[in-house]
């Protein structure tokens, strides 16, 4: 099996336009993700597709590998799915540029969903992890994921899920981690297929899938992992760095 780690990496952001520019400690925040993912060990290539040249120069100049792709892409999926389109995989991992501390552990996990599926029914992974403060709950920047009890998606939502009615016994409450494990071809489907409903609503990529009645298969992580969406989400991960460098 050929597993790929794609990193989408968009220059322009709504709330944090630039931010993968950002400094991280001693480099980027985009060239730290790079490298991080690099030094799993779990991937044959490392690609960042992006549609800025300022990224691809940041990548192509520290040795790293990166593909220019449009930048009409409407998500994420839809640039990994041109990337990918000119490599040989059999699975292709999404590792969002944002995520510079994502762990090899968790991705391990991942890989190992479709390791574990002989009749390959399984199109799509995802990690989520424990929402412990009710702010994070409430905050429409945290998605928010219920499974069955398998542990296979159920929905994804911006709001509150599950709503506690009664107030008598507080729910388990899951934030969706954007790393996405894909079968190639699934993800090549995913690219073909025109915006939902639910999607549109929520601006939640990944209830594509679950609206063509795929299979997104849930992992739990427990590891903190910080995706950087605004300024002060750049400064809980400066303060994480600084905490890891003197351990």
């Amino acid at each position: 099996m050929k597993i790929v780690s794609i990193i989408p990496a968009r220059y322009d952001s709504s709330r944090f336009p630039g931010k993968l520019m950002q400094q991280l400690g001693d480099k980027t925040v985009i060239l730290r993700t790079y490298q991080n993912v690099v030094s799993a060990g779990l991937f044959d290539e490392v690609v960042v597709a992006t549609d800025s040249d300022v990224i691809f120069n940041e990548i192509s100049e520290n040795g790293g590998r990166a593909l220019m792709t449009r930048n009409d892409h409407q998500c994420g999926s839809d640039r990994i799915a041109e990337a990918i389109s000119g490599i040989d995989a059999d699975l292709v991992i999404n590792v969002q540029g944002d995520e510079p501390f994502m762990d090899g552990a968790s991705l391990k996990k991942l890989i190992d969903v479709f390791k574990d599926d002989p009749k390959r029914e399984i199109s799509l992974a995802s990690l989520m992890t424990p929402l412990k403060e009710y702010e994070e709950v409430e905050n429409p920047s945290v998605v928010k994921v219920i499974v069955d009890l398998n542990n296979f998606a159920l929905y994804f939502s911006r709001s509150p899920i599950p709503f506690d009615r009664d107030n008598e016994q507080v729910p388990p409450y899951f934030k969706h981690v954007g790393v996405y494990a894909f079968r190639k071809q699934a993800l090549v489907e995913f690219s073909e297929q025109e915006m939902t409903p639910l999607e549109s609503a929520e601006k939640i990529e990944c209830i594509r899938y679950l609206e063509h009645g795929k299979k997104i298969k849930m992992v739990v992580t427990q590891n903190l992992n910080f995706e950087i969406d605004t300024p002060k989400d750049l400064e809980r991960a400066k303060a994480h760095l600084n905490q890891m460098d003197s351990q």
